[in-house]
Formats: C-alpha cells, structure tokens, sequence
C-alpha cells in the first residue's frame, strides 16, 4: 500500500477516476455554457465569433476565445453537435486537470528548492500530486462547460515560470554574461514565456493578467532595493510583450469588426448597444455578498420577475426604502426590461445607501463577499442544498446533504489551512523562497480584492488561486527533508 502512495502514476489515476466519477454521475449545466456553445457553433458553421440575438447572428466580444474555439476544435474533429459532444468536451478538460497536477507538483517542488536547495523534492513532488489529483473543488469543473479546469492549468504553469523567475532573480549574477548556447538560463527567457502562457490564460479568463501585475510588483521590491531598475523594466517589457502576443488577433478582430480596440472581454458582459445596468449592479453591490442572493436578482434581471419580498432585508435600510425598491420593480416587471429611467432610479438608491453608510459599500460588504470566495462549501455544481444553519433542523431534515456540505466546507478549510502554513515555512527559509511566497500573495490579494467588485460574487472565481495553495500545501506537510549527509555537508 505504501507503493502505492509514493508512485506519481497511481496519483494521475486515483485523479482521473474521481474527475470520471464527477463526469459520468454529477453533469452539470451553467447558464455560460449555452453562449460559449453558440459562439463555437457559429464560428466553426458561418465562421464568426457570434451569439443568436433576435433570430439573428450578431457579432460579440461578451466573452473571451479561447473556450469557444476549444469547443469548436472537439466539435470539428468529431463531427458532434454541442449537446452530442459534452461528454467528449468533459473527457478533454479532464486531461487538461490533469496536466494542471503535474504543474501543481512540480511547482511544489521548485517552492521547495527556493526555501532549501539541499531538501529532497521527491516527498514534496508525490505530496503535491496526491493533494491536487483529489482535490474535488478543481475536479468537479470537470464536469460542466466552463473555463475552469484551462483556466486552473495554465495558472499553474504560469506559477511554476513564476517561481523560476523568482529564483532566477535572486540568484542572478550581473556580472556574467549568458553564453548563446545556453538558452533558459536568465531571468528574460523566463519572463517571456511566463508573459506568453499568461496571454494563453487570458483567452480563457479576462482577469488572468493579474498573475502578471503581481509578478512584476513582486520582483520590483527585491530589483528596486538591489538598485537593478533596468533588470526590472526589462522583466516587465519582455513579459508584457509577450503577454499581448497571444491577444494580438483577437484585439484586431474587435478592431475590424466591433470598430473597438479591445483585448479583454468588456467587465459587463453587454452586447453592442445594449443597455449597461450600471445603476441596478451599484444597488446590488450595497447589499449582496453571497451566491444565493444572485439568485434573488441579479441572475433574474431581463428574464425574469424580481420580488421584492423575496430580497434579503439587508436591501432596504427602511420601510421606505423597501416600498421605493417595490415601486420600480413593479414598472420592471410589466414587461422584464430594465429601462434607463428605472436604473437611474437603482443608481439614486446606491448614492443614498453609500451617503448614508460608506463603510458598509467599501469595506464591510467587500469583505464578506471575499470570505464566502473563499469560506464557501463549493458545492454549486453538486446536487447538495448547502444549508448548515440551524445545525438541527438541517440534520433532521437531509442528513446525508448536511453531511456532504460540511464535509466540503471543512475540506476546504483544510486547503486553505495548509495553503498558509507552507507560506508560513517557507518565508523563513530564505530570501529566495520569502520572494515567491510574496508574489504567490500579491496574486492571490489581487484576485480577490478585484473579485469582491464584481456583482455576483461566485466561489469558481478562486480556483485559479488552488495551485498555489496546494503547492504550498504539499511543501507544509512533506516537510525539509535531506538526503543523508547533506545537511551535514551543507552546514
């Protein structure tokens, strides 16, 4: 049995029969999957990138390429209608998972390096496999038609350049000059192809970048003190050129197309001309913090009616506020069209809620949204309510579902837990290792503080940060382990 977990393949195994298990028994649907199929049906039948508006092929740019164009590639080579090839689509993003495991491990392994160049990787690397092959969290995205399972891979190939550059920089010898037969020895090949792998990320989610923006925060506060200002820009131009590479056709796309330079997918989502529910998102944005309180409106607006009585009471800070918010959605609901006139109305609410508490919109309300990002069972994809409180009555009510709820709730707890205290180690190990963990942070700070703005706070959107976590996860619990008489011989 002892074989059995220290052999790296059993690992990819026991990570393939639980993304197989989630493939065949829990298939789920999301409300994104039917645009990306439409726009890889489009593209690949009319040869547009285009959604079906009003029984009309319209040209957008309302989401990023790259999940498009996967599905249209396993749509090509097997000749499949969207709804015939999903199982064929979920087998290809499991392979991608895996592969994502391999990075995780590997990236493990460098963390490891970083903090002790003496410390034998192999415990690290098989920790590091284990950890990520059963983490379901990144697993169950397996199953449905989303960005995440390319989305968590390429963020862990583009932490474990990361982590190469990181070492790179503190070791570097500016006084030696790099032989032309030697290539990927420097910090530059590093920093391209950490840019270049992060375009790739950013075909599939538009908020990848920011890995970039931290890694450049990160090594301009070891540069900068060493009084290396020119290492550091070069860093930033060969990986931020690199970067626009892979977006370079889609930006001329939208150029010639949509007449608009863009190389992100717009922050709204909105198709050209249509109306921006700017006032109504500011409303939400004073009040709403949890996924199921998208489900009360947000995810209603322009489909569906909203009640009013439905809307949690932190909505409304009075009774005439609550009958103001009744009136307009009276109007709206006539005929499920938000007007102007009525999200102006939404955006006066917003300017009186922040006047009257700016705390509760900038501080307090942010806050919570990034601890149920990161708090949360996870369990969106999975046929399981999430109620916990009040402890008995769930118990009494679904025992099994109570149990698999907190079950994923203390199993994330468990992630997140050891995603610290491998950050703990590591930073006091060395400077070399304190320069990934802090980068490795930066990265994770930014995301969440950028997630906490948007309107619909969903829990997937941290996953991106899993193979960090787990990497650091794997490197607290193998622990700093030598190979006999290297301690020695290093002391």
């Amino acid at each position: 049995m002892k074989r059995i977990f220290l052999n790296l393949f059993a690992a990819l195994t026991a990570g393939f029969g639980l993304r197989l298990f989630f493939v065949l028994k829990f298939p789920a649907d999301s409300g994104d999957t039917v645009l990306y199929e439409q726009m890889a049906t489009n593209w690949l039948m009319h040869g547009v990138y285009a959604m079906n508006v009003n029984g009309a092929i319209q040209p957008v740019d309302l989401r990023m390429p790259g999940y498009p164009a996967y599905l249209a590639l396993v749509y090509w080579l097997t000749g499949r209608t969207p709804a015939a090839a999903r199982l064929l689509v979920m087998l290809g993003q499991v392979a991608a998972d895996l592969v994502g495991c391999v990075f995780i491990a590997w990236l493990a392994g460098l963390l490891l390096v970083l903090g002790d160049k003496h410390a034998r990787q192999a415990p690290v690397l098989i920790t590091g496999m284990w950890l990520a092959a059963l983490c379901p969290f990144t697993a169950n995205y397996t199953a449905v038609s989303l960005t995440e399972s390319f989305a968590v891979a390429l963020t862990a190939m583009a932490l474990v350049l990361l982590a190469g550059l990181c070492g790179s920089v503190h070791e570097l010898n500016f006084s030696a000059k790099r032989r032309p037969w030697e290539p990927w020895n420097d910090y530059r090949d590093l920093a391209a192809l950490l840019g270049f792998i992060v375009g790739i990320g950013t075909l599939f989610r538009p908020e990848t970048p920011l890995l970039l923006l931290a890694a450049w925060i990160g090594t301009a506060f070891r540069l900068l003190r060493r009084r290396q200002a020119g290492v550091w820009i070069r860093i930033v131009v060969f990986s931020g050129l690199a970067g626009i590479l892979p977006l370079a056709p889609w930006a001329v796309r939208n150029e010639v197309t949509l007449h608009e330079i863009q190389f992100l997918a717009p922050k709204n989502s909105n198709l050209p001309g249509e109306l921006v529910p700017s006032g109504f998102m500011a409303w939400e944005r004073t009040w709403l913090f949890r996924v199921r309180d998208c489900y009360l409106a947000p995810w209603k607006l322009n489909g569906e009616a909203i009640d009013v009585e439905q809307l949690p009471a932190r909505a409304f800070d009075s009774a005439e506020e609550k009958q103001r918010v009744a009136m307009i959605l009276e109007r709206y609901n006539e005929e499920l069209t938000l007007t102007k006139d009525e999200d102006e109305a939404f955006a006066e609410l917003e300017r009186e809620r922040t006047a009257r508490n700016p705390l509760r919109t900038y501080l307090w309300l942010p806050a919570l949204r990034a601890v149920t990002l990161w708090f949360a069972p996870r369990i969106e994809l999975l046929p399981v309510s999430g109620t916990v409180f009040p402890l008995r009555q769930a118990w009494e009510d679904d025992k099994l579902d109570q149990s698999v709820t907190i079950g994923l709730f203390l199993l994330n707890i468990l992630y997140l837990g050891l995603g610290v205290w491998g950050a703990v180690r590591l930073w006091r190990w060395s400077a070399a290792s304190r320069s990934a963990v802090l980068v490795i942070l930066l990265f994770v700070v930014l995301r969440t503080a950028f997630l906490t703005t948007l309107e619909t706070p969903e829990p997937r959107y941290v996953l991106e940060c899993f193979p960090a976590l787990i990497a650091l996860g794997a490197v607290a619990l193998a622990g700093r382990r030598h190979p006999t008489g290297a301690s020695a011989a290093s002391a």
